[in-house]
């Protein structure tokens, strides 16, 4: 346990959480022998609430931090068990769909101990897709998840009967160093958006569809100096994020070609834009439909104009705001949005509290 991480985050706590320094040393006295006596330290639940808050305002691939203090933040620290913590992921699920209106939330489970580690949730996001892999060597689904699809299924996990494009694949939680276990997600958990298009009545018979909920699983929360390994997060989806990376990546469901082909559109050259103009209408699809169906989702050039409202905010209350350019610009039309035209304070790995990839 770094003590002095520790201290920093307190400091950092008080200054902007409790408003000043009242309290703070009695606290830093209690943490320094809590940590000599135990080799860690238990956070407030003010201080997990502040800390998960923080760690989004710190991520620097994200676009939607102008939100960061109205993140709703479960403390889950004191559930114990598989079973219970595959529970309250549901219930994380359930919470944060509100019928379609979507909730930023977190929900944070026990910490790693010095002897004990904390559980881990190995889904990357608490809804994913299945991918099979064919004889042909396709894959039906989501390729990205084909390698995660055998592990859960050598775990016991039974696809359906009828194995399609869509099928949500089961919870893999580790609550128990070895002893990894099963659970799948009941259907009312799982609000999907069945895809069209406003103008092409074809698209509907595609039987496209998407999750309505981003949940990441299997980043390690880290406050100071205090590491969450499950700490589930969700915002809301990106209209691009679904049209123009999910359903269009080459190395996820590819369906650019399929669209354009639909279309009428010529893929015998890059020099048609066929992949442009396709691109277009497949994003245009989601947010369509997201709308249709009443299921928060952002477009990107309002976010971008957002999330420089964040930064100036940020600069305002004297702080740094890190960016990955690459992350922050979007996938579709870069050049006409707003957070294209300029540079990023460049991400600091140091930054705490933070989301960090699975150790």
């Amino acid at each position: 346990m770094d003590v002095a991480e520790a201290e920093d985050f307190l400091r950092l706590f008080h200054a902007e959480a409790e408003g000043g320094t009242e309290g703070l040393h009695e606290r830093l006295d209690r943490v320094r022998a809590e940590i000599h006596e135990t080799g860690t330290y238990r956070h407030t639940p003010a201080e997990v609430e502040f800390g998960a808050r923080v760690a989004w305002r710190n991520s620097a691939r994200c676009i939607g931090r102008l939100y960061w203090q109205g993140l709703k933040v479960r403390d889950r620290r004191d559930v114990e068990g598989a079973e219970a913590i595959a529970d309250e992921c549901v219930t994380h699920l359930r919470e944060a769909t509100r019928d379609g209106r979507i909730r930023s939330t977190i929900t944070v489970f026990a910490p790693d101990g010095p002897a004990v580690p904390g559980p881990r949730i190995h889904n990357d996001q608490l809804i994913r897709y299945a991918g099979y892999r064919l004889s042909d060597g396709s894959v039906l689904g989501d390729p990205r998840h084909a390698d995660f699809t055998e592990t859960v299924r050598q775990h016991g996990w039974r696809p359906p009967e009828r194995k399609g494009s869509f099928d949500v694949l089961p919870l893999l939680i580790e609550a128990v160093p070895g002893d990894r276990r099963l659970f799948g997600l009941p259907s009312d958990a799982v609000l999907e958006v069945p895809l069209s298009h406003p103008d092409h009545r074809w698209f509907a018979g595609l039987g496209l569809r998407w999750h309505a909920v981003p949940a990441i699983s299997n980043m390690r929360l880290v406050i100071g100096g205090v590491t969450y390994p499950a700490a589930p997060f969700n915002g809301w989806y990106l209209a691009t994020e679904v049209g123009a990376r999910n359903l269009a990546d080459a190395d996820r469901y590819d369906l650019l070609p399929v669209i354009a082909d639909l279309m009428g559109l010529s893929t015998k050259s890059e020099r048609t834009l066929w992949r442009d103009r396709t691109l277009v209408e497949l994003t245009l699809a989601v947010q369509h439909s997201f709308d249709a169906a009443g299921v928060t989702v952002a477009d990107h050039h309002t976010e971008s104009r957002r999330f420089l409202t964040h930064i100036a905010k940020e600069e305002r209350a004297g702080r740094r705001c890190q960016a990955e350019w690459s992350w922050i610009v979007p996938p579709l039309s870069g050049g006409q949005t707003a957070v294209f035209h300029r540079y990023y304070d460049e991400p600091d790995p140091a930054a705490r509290p933070a989301f960090l990839p699975p150790g």
